[in-house]
């Protein structure tokens, strides 16, 4: 979805259309305000048509024009009163050099501008016969008008005159059906214009063509006779494409008349210039849609490239505004948009009127086209302001021409009969018309005495005449004293009125300019406290936007995270499958050799019992004497060897052990990482005093000291090892401990445990008797003892004892 400010259906007319979106640019332009209007979308959708019209129902471009001589029609200059310089400025010529300048014109051969009595071409006549008679109210009536048009053309990115007369010479390029110089079949384009920037920073065309016109069917018969000169080619989307934008340029030029409303001012300063530019862009297109090959390729890549350009100038006019960045625009990468860079820089009003097509095949472009559109709206461009008054008396050509109404009313009325009859003439009539003729004053005969009296006669009539002509004369004057005295009267009555009013008018404005100043003060406030307001809305813009991009990350990294506990869930669920999998293999292999060891057990076990039964079943004779007991108890129990002391290792100093009945204390230190094992055999100390860490205050109390250590044995059993010392005093008053003895505790599995070899030198005479100990013997506890001086520790013995 998108939004605008105006939507307009399929069925709308073009009335409606103008009232809405052109009117509001000419009421400007009249004001001496600048505008711009375009009229964009893809090829095809009507933008052209929406321009120009169709015959019975004019488009934007004629009823502007048919508006803008509407509102002035009556307030117009004679031609070539205004004349505009090749610097993109305008002078006002006085009365004569105007008349001049048509005169010179007129001698001129070349072809004159159209009149408006002239009879209209018919292919157009129908677009400009508006029927409303639309019109700006409040025009200043106090100016003058003059307007000029002119007509241009960006082709592949070059700018042409469409007005430009073209003169024919042998030696140059004929111009074919198309419009286009041909040459030997070569194509020559016409000479391209060149844009230049005037002294207030504003765009034009240097040498371009401005016409100065009197009426709608004027201006629009010299539209129409650019407009043939435009370039449109046929391609598989539209059969009148067109090539290049085209560009229709309105000036209108107004000046304030002097004090009395007769001449107008000479100043350059009071003389404002406006202008309103209409503008068909050509439409985008996609050349796989359009087929188009050579020149219509170059054609359609140079189009999109500058409704590009325009595309990235709005957007970083847009940037710029809503994240106050000061990036370049770059204007001077399409002519279109360098032409018209005053008016995004805030030089007028900007209006684009977006077309599209219904049709499916242009849903993508159609959506391209009014997201950019859409985008646009949110571009402030700065509104200029408005242009200083010139000083004089508003009113002044409506009194002068009272003025001379009532002049002339006047002299009608004193040039009129005079007293009450009406068969007394009127001096006028008097002296041309009742004047008696003088007679003949030949004298031919001397006794004549008739032409004399005649002559005498005449004369007293013409001294009578003259009489009353004074008389009258006289009467005049009295007449037009008092008429003067009754006009002064009547004139300082009105002036003593006028005063009256002019001071209430002063006191009126004196307390409008104090309201003004005390608006203006208030404004200033605003205006600050919008600029704050704006300032704290771009920081809380930039904090949003940082925490926006902090959430972002942040959800990014939960997103990674998430991601990457999945995946670890997932290799822990495999690791926990294999594992179980591998201890299961495991535990089954561990339980097949139980039982494999556990027959193999059964094995010996049954023959031990066969051996015992053929033992038992034997006879006695053959029995060898077992030996009494007292024997076996007299014959010395053997044990197992001694490992002999390493050699080379020095023997630690025996010290004289006391007697437990000398009261000797213990300091049993038990590491806090101590594990307690379930053996029967567990070392008890008495009178120990028990410490997790070894301090000097235990040891200065004790005279023993007992250390704990476990570790894990090579088969994976728990070895507890005691390690003895005795506690000494130091030369320095501190203690020291001496290890003396280790003891070790290690619980064995039986399954494990090998036999119990034999003393060398068995005697042979004692197998028999050893036999039937030798299972018990095997099941008793062991015993390791360590002393100093041997291989493995301090000390080292083996006792295996039967129980």
């Amino acid at each position: 979805q998108y939004s605008f400010k105006e939507v307009f259906g399929t069925l709308v007319v073009q009335k409606e259309l103008f009232d809405v979106v052109a009117k509001p640019l000419v009421e400007d332009l009249i004001r001496g305000k600048n505008g711009l209007l375009f009229t964009y979308g893809v090829t095809g959708s009507g933008k052209t048509h929406t321009m120009t019209g169709s015959p019975g129902d004019g488009g934007l471009l004629p009823r502007c024009l048919a508006t803008i001589f509407n509102s002035i029609g009556p307030f117009q200059a004679k031609r070539f009163v205004f004349k505009l310089d090749d610097k993109n400025g305008v002078e006002v010529q006085s009365e004569v050099e105007a008349l001049l300048e048509r005169q010179r014109r007129e001698a001129l051969p070349v072809p004159k501008t159209p009149a408006g009595k002239r009879q209209l071409d018919p292919e157009f006549a129908d677009m400009i016969d508006v029927q409303d008679r639309c019109r700006v109210e409040e025009v200043d009536e106090d100016n003058v008008y003059g307007v000029f048009v002119s007509y241009i053309e960006i082709y592949n990115n070059y700018i042409y005159d469409l007005l430009e007369e073209a003169p024919f010479e042998s030696i140059k390029p004929k111009w074919n059906s198309c419009n286009t110089p041909v040459r030997n079949g070569d194509f020559v384009p016409p000479q391209s214009k060149i844009l230049r920037e005037d002294q207030n920073h504003n765009m034009y065309v240097t040498g371009c063509t401005e016409v100065e016109v009197k009426s709608t069917e004027e201006a629009f018969e010299v539209f129409w006779r650019g407009q043939k000169k435009r370039r449109i080619a046929n391609t598989q989307l539209n059969r009148e494409s067109s090539r290049s934008h085209s560009v229709f340029i309105i000036k209108l030029a107004q000046a304030p008349l002097d004090a009395d409303g007769d001449n107008v001012l000479q100043e350059k300063e009071q003389i404002t210039l406006s202008q309103l530019s209409l503008v068909d862009l050509a439409g985008s297109e996609r050349t796989n849609r359009t087929k188009a090959e050579g020149n219509r390729l170059r054609e359609a890549g140079n189009i999109n490239q500058s409704l590009m350009t325009l595309r990235t100038c709005i957007e970083v006019l847009r940037e710029n505004q809503m994240y106050g960045t000061n990036k370049m625009v770059p204007y001077r990468d399409s002519k279109l948009t360098h032409l018209f860079k005053n008016y995004f820089d805030g030089e007028g009003k900007v209006r684009m009127i977006v077309c599209v097509n219904p049709k499916a095949e242009d849903y993508e472009e159609s959506l391209q086209v009014m997201r950019f559109a859409e985008m646009t709206q949110e571009v402030e461009v700065a509104r200029p302001v408005d242009r200083p008054l010139c000083g004089l008396t508003p009113g002044r050509r409506l009194r002068n021409q009272a003025f001379r109404e009532e002049l002339s009313r006047k002299l009608e009325l004193r040039g009129g009969p005079i007293g009450a009859g009406p068969e007394e003439p009127s001096a006028a009539e008097l002296f041309f018309q009742s004047f008696p003729p003088l007679p003949s004053c030949e004298l031919l005969d001397i006794n004549d005495d008739q032409t004399l009296p005649k002559l005498i006669e005449a004369l007293e009539q013409r001294h009578k005449m003259r009489q009353m002509l004074a008389e009258e004369f006289a009467k005049n004057v009295l007449a037009f004293k008092t008429t003067l005295q009754e006009f002064d009267s009547s004139v300082a009555s009105k002036e003593n009125y006028i005063q009256g009013k002019l001071a209430e008018k002063e006191k009126t404005i004196t307390g409008q300019r104090t309201e003004l100043e005390r608006l203006e003060k208030k404004i200033k406030t605003l205006e600050y406290k919008i600029e704050i307001l704006e300032k704290t809305a771009t920081i809380y813009e930039e904090d949003k936007r940082n925490l926006q991009q902090e959430l972002e990350s942040k959800s990014q990294k939960l997103q990674r995270q998430a991601s990457d506990k999945r995946r670890l869930e997932a290799r822990l669920q495999g690791m926990v499958a294999e594992t179980s999998l591998k201890w299961e293999k495991e535990c089954e292999r561990r339980v097949a050799a139980k039982q494999l060891e556990m027959q193999n057990k059964l094995w010996v076990k049954d023959e031990k019992l066969k051996q015992l039964k053929a033992i038992v079943t034997e006879p006695r004779a053959e029995r060898p004497e077992r030996p009494s007991r007292e024997r076996e108890r007299e014959k010395p129990l053997p044990r197992s060897v001694s490992p002999s002391p390493a050699p080379g290792a020095p023997a630690a100093p025996l010290r004289p052990r006391r007697s437990r009945s000398a009261g000797e204390r213990w300091v049993d230190h038990r590491p806090p990482s101590h594990v307690p094992t379930e053996t029967l055999l567990q070392p008890r100390v008495p009178r120990a005093i028990t410490v997790d860490a070894p301090s000097e205050r235990a040891l200065a109390r004790c005279d023993r000291y007992l250390l704990t250590h476990q570790e894990l044995a090579s088969d994976g059993e728990i070895q507890t090892k005691l390690i003895k010392g005795d506690v000494f005093k130091t030369r320095g008053g501190g203690q020291a401990v001496q290890f003396t003895d280790i003891e070790t505790l290690k619980q064995e599995s039986p399954t494990g445990r090998k036999r119990r070899s034999s003393p060398p030198n068995p005697d042979p005479a004692g197998d028999a008797a050893d036999s039937e100990w030798t299972d018990v013997e095997t099941r008793c506890s062991v015993a390791v003892e360590m002393r100093a001086g041997s291989a493995l520790g301090p000390g080292f013995q083996h006792h295996a004892q039967p129980k």
